[in-house]
């Protein structure tokens, strides 16, 4: 019997899922796994290689090739790529649509899929992405959706992005949200979809926050995890 739960976090680009993953693991002594930062690698690796969102067979054996792992220090949670920090040059605006891209690809999601599921087997994770509910752990004790509207999640990533010193512009930024929705929403494998037993947290005008403490209340006084509490305290 797993002594930890899997809770998952999906939702479309900007909806807050890195932020509230990390917070939500450190609040509860999970590890935040940001499945979405696994296809950025890819992304990364598949451009630095040339390798097209197309080439199936060329993302299956780029993918066979790639370590990816987390790592937190005081500046937070790190990504790495074959042993490179690749923290930052994953968030670009390029990358962004470009993983959309890649994640598309049945090869890559079967990768990625197959590693998610390794490192989460014993529990103890909150996994964050656009199918980590419905395609990697269908089974997950706890399943949270969250959604804002495309101006709040477009408002969120140019204030990120200028806050890293990127240029970047607003109503741009929007309309990359958009087509990253779309795009998402209507790939032929894995489409960013909400899971029936998912509780759907809508954080537009909410803080980081008030979205967290309705999203600890909410496992706290689920059964599975008052179980679980109620064990370790024997």
């Amino acid at each position: 019997m797993k002594k930890r739960l899997i809770i998952t976090i999906d939702g479309p680009s900007g909806a807050g899922k890195t932020t509230l993953s990390r917070l939500l693991a450190e609040k509860l002594g999970y590890i935040s796994m940001d499945t979405g930062a696994m296809y950025r690698a890819v992304a990364v690796a598949a451009k630095r290689k040339g390798i097209s969102p197309e080439d199936a067979k060329g993302l299956e054996a780029l993918c066979d090739g790639l370590e990816i792992r987390f790592e937190r220090d005081r500046r937070g949670d790190r990504v790495f790529l074959n042993g490179e920090d690749v923290s930052q040059a994953i968030r670009t605006p390029e990358m962004s649509l470009l993983s959309s891209a890649v994640s598309a690809c049945r090869e890559v999601r079967v990768a990625m899929v197959r590693l998610q599921r390794e490192m989460g087997a014993e529990g103890g994770y909150v996994l964050e992405g656009r199918d980590t509910g419905t395609a990697v752990f269908p089974t997950a004790e706890i399943k949270f959706f969250l959604v804002a509207t495309a101006g709040e999640r477009g408002r969120r990533r140019f204030l990120e992005l200028t806050a890293k010193g990127v240029e970047v512009d607003l109503a741009r930024t929007i309309e990359e949200i958009e087509a990253r929705d779309k795009a998402d929403s209507e790939r032929e494998h894995s489409p960013l979809v909400r899971a029936e037993d998912a509780v759907t947290v809508d954080t537009t005008g909410l803080s980081i926050d008030e979205v967290l403490d309705r999203m600890l209340a909410i496992v706290r006084n689920h059964p599975a995890y008052r179980s679980l509490a109620a064990e370790a305290a024997k």
